[in-house]
């Protein structure tokens, strides 16, 4: 059976007005769509309040049952309501045809609002690794997180000066190449976000599997979620789907290709 899979980030509700009805009109496209999964690669939220994730909590209740979520570096500020999306590092979770592993980037320094890097230990990538293992055949095997594991172009001026003063605020998670090359050949997706632009890179494959390392971008910003269609453990095809009117002009960033990963 062909099942469809909808990838969003970076919804920050909180941040004003505009933001949290493009975040509700998400919901209700998504609904429209009928789509039967959605991954949210965190920064649910803007300030990380208790209050901002109740509205969230209220606004996409109709698309519980379809959700998958994990925390970002937004969501472990303020009264850390991060907490309520995941408790565990890396948990299992199986759906029809997809099997996905939901790995928590964040790191308690994401108090901060300066310090938005996150954190990938050896635990980790040892603990993904294994799970990894559990997928059964024939299926859409997903790894979901908010920090992106590949270096990417910074978002915006902050974070340029970060990079040429040599902070870690912009750069990629510690051991990101190492994990990929631990997961490529046994995984299909990984699905992140943190970043606002969206984009794609396609690794070189193992044997006729093919690693799709996604970034969905600010999904309110961009108005558009990226949708795939799957059937026993294949993409069949993808596009994007409008959802709002976008609030930028940025384009995306990346593009699909080759990337060589560390084994």
């Amino acid at each position: 059976m062909t099942r469809t899979l909808a990838h969003i980030s970076d919804l920050h509700i909180g941040r004003d007005p505009r933001t949290d009805e493009a975040a509700a009109g998400v919901c209700q496209a998504l609904l429209a769509a009928d789509v039967d999964d959605v991954l949210l690669t965190g920064d649910v939220t803007h300030g990380g309040l208790e209050a901002e994730m109740d509205a969230f909590d209220r606004v996409f209740a109709p698309l519980r049952d379809r959700l998958l979520v994990v925390p970002g570096n937004h969501d472990r500020m303020g009264d850390d309501a991060g907490q309520r999306l995941q408790r565990s590092r890396v948990e299992v979770e199986r759906r029809p045809g997809m099997f996905v592993l939901r790995l928590d980037s964040t790191a308690p320094h994401n108090r901060s609002p300066i310090d938005s890097h996150g954190e990938l230990s050896d635990e980790d990538v040892a603990a993904v690794d294994s799970a990894v293992d559990l997928a059964p055949s024939g299926t859409l095997v997903v790894l979901m997180l908010h920090h992106h594991l590949l270096p990417l172009p910074p978002d915006g001026l902050p974070e340029r000066i970060s990079n040429l003063l040599g902070w870690p605020n912009a750069a990629e998670l510690p051991r990101g190449r190492q994990l990929l090359g631990r997961i490529q050949g046994r995984c299909d997706v990984v699905a992140h976000g943190h970043r606002h632009a969206a984009g794609e890179v396609r690794l070189v494959t193992r044997g006729d599997r093919e690693l799709r390392v996604m970034n969905a971008g600010s999904t309110p910003q961009l108005g558009r979620a990226r949708i795939l269609l799957h059937r026993e453990g294949r993409i069949l095809a993808e596009h994007w789907y409008a959802c709002v009117p976008a609030r930028t002009g940025r384009q995306d960033a990346g593009s699909s290709g080759a990337f060589p990963v560390a084994a």
